[in-house]
């Protein structure tokens, strides 16, 4: 007698469960490595490398133990985001977001329809794609221009004014400065595209403004161009990351329709904490950016004098390319507990590696493990 034997090769079926849409059946979503960083020189993911401000921490430290278990409550966030700005905003044109990936998800949300399209550049931020995606949009992405990483300027204003479909595109997403290219955009150039294509709102990502001074909102009248938002956060300069929390700026009627998709308390109290001491503390801010600022200058000086390809423009990252094999030294420099980003795959600039700029310290310590993995005399 012989038992019954199920072959090796054959697959049982999986479990019936209820079928998802077809665009999230389709869909690899955005995911990043960030399992264990926290003792790493974090190069790999454009944070404050630093923390934020004494007075976040404290702010923090003396939160009571009982308003744990009460509902968040945001009364004054907006106006003191607008008082940061120092710009004649009012505060039904300031959302708030559990950080500004949850803004561009609203967005999408709130603006993305089957069939239609989205226009962006490429390479950028990769969390517009699957947002896109998720919405069945089409997706028309630009590749940056030359050595140089230009804006395709000519090229997306054609996109805007003679689309290819017959239809304007439903979205333009320019992330400004660029990550991972660090490519600027002149915010006059901006407003001039929102102005011709009343019908495409334009979504600025200004996550990375800070380090460059090329921000639309000193210009911008929303009243002229309602079809403008502008995306703020806390992540990058004030050292917020792992608080999550963004701020979309713009026309009322248009931050009021993104701001119905989320959830009433998406932001937490910590989060709500920590801003209203960040933005409270824009001198800690201003020093950490202009540190960062100097530290770019320097590692750029560094890499030019010793003759190692590289491209930076703005933002708080540069690319290099090495000489050996990418992979390679990103994980000979993880060896040496740095960590960069592979941009492997990436159109355009395959083959380099992003590295994220710190203090001028931190950025010393990279520099001479590079020199020592890529064998650079110095």
């Amino acid at each position: 007698m012989t038992a019954d034997r199920t072959p090796r090769d054959r697959q049982s079926p999986e479990p019936p469960f209820p079928s998802p849409r077809p665009e999230v059946e389709s869909l690899h979503a955005y995911s990043a490595p960030l399992e264990g960083r926290r003792q790493m020189l974090r190069l790999d993911f454009n944070e404050n490398t630093i923390g934020p401000s004494p007075q976040v921490v404290e702010a923090l430290r003396a939160i009571p133990a009982d308003h744990i278990a009460i509902y968040p409550e945001y009364d004054g966030l907006q106006e003191a985001v607008i008082a940061n700005l120092g710009l004649p905003f009012n505060p039904d044109q300031v959302g708030l977001f559990n950080g500004v990936d949850a803004a561009i998800h609203a967005i999408f949300h709130a603006y993305g329809d089957r069939g239609e399209t989205l226009l962006t550049t490429s390479p950028t931020f990769g969390y517009y794609s699957p947002c896109a995606q998720m919405q069945g949009m089409a997706i028309e992405a630009v590749p940056y221009e030359g050595e140089t990483f230009a804006f395709p300027l000519a090229a997306i204003r054609e996109a805007l004014l003679h689309p290819r479909s017959g239809q304007p595109p439903r979205l333009l997403l320019i992330c400004n400065p660029n990550n991972p290219t660090g490519t600027r955009l002149a915010p006059e150039r901006i407003l001039e595209l929102a102005a011709a294509a009343p019908q495409t709102l334009v979504v600025v990502d200004e996550l990375y403004e800070a380090f460059t001074g090329d921000s639309v909102l000193p210009l911008a009248d929303f009243s002229v161009v309602p079809n403008l938002l502008v995306l703020r956060s806390l992540a990058k300069t004030a050292g917020l990351a792992g608080l999550r929390i963004g701020f979309a700026i713009g026309h009322p009627a248009v931050v009021d329709r993104i701001s119905r998709v989320t959830g009433p308390y998406d932001i937490n109290s910590f989060a709500v904490t920590a801003a209203f001491a960040a933005l409270g503390d824009q001198a800690f801010v201003d020093a950490y950016v202009a540190e960062v600022i100097q530290a770019r200058a320097w590692m750029t000086e560094q890499l030019r004098a010793a003759g190692v390809r590289h491209h930076v423009e703005g933002g708080n990252y540069l690319l290099i390319w090495p000489q050996g094999d990418p992979a390679a030294v990103d994980q000979a420099l993880r060896e040496a507990g740095i960590l960069v980003r592979a941009m492997t795959g990436k159109p355009l600039i395959d083959g380099s590696l992003r590295v994220s700029i710190g203090t001028l310290e931190q950025m010393q310590r990279f520099w001479a493990a590079y020199r020592r993995i890529e064998v650079i005399p110095a």
